[in-house]
């Protein structure tokens, strides 16, 4: 496994403790669609909540956000879409989310969270 994937599922781990330390449900992990996959989904209440994790060991590639474009976001969209027709009696409302993360090797990983991104 590459470093890159080791250090994406690292921060998908973090990103996951982070949620359900928050309150969240962990209901889904790396789900595939036909056209991506899923991070995170997990329930809040009354919404599903949809979480791309963007992990990077630093900023010298910029911020983790910085890898959200419009194409992305939409992209987040369908696929949470096509989650909830492939499992029907989800949440009424759902919501995109963002966790990025920044560091993680040397010292502690700062978690950082966006919510509705979209």
């Amino acid at each position: 496994m590459a470093d890159k994937d080791i250090l994406g599922r690292s921060g998908e781990q973090l990103a996951a403790r982070f949620l359900e330390a928050d309150g969240y449900r962990i209901v889904g992990r790396n789900w595939r669609g036909t056209r991506g996959e899923l991070d995170i989904i997990a329930e809040l209440g009354d919404t599903t909540v949809f979480v791309e994790v963007k992990t990077r060991s630093g900023l010298a590639f910029g911020h983790p956000f910085d890898a959200l474009t419009p194409k992305k976001i939409a992209a987040l969209r369908r696929l949470a879409a096509e989650w909830c027709r492939a499992h029907a009696g989800a949440r009424p409302q759902i919501r995109l989310d963002v966790i990025g993360i920044i560091g993680g090797r040397e010292a502690p990983a700062r978690i950082e969270h966006l919510r509705g991104i979209g």
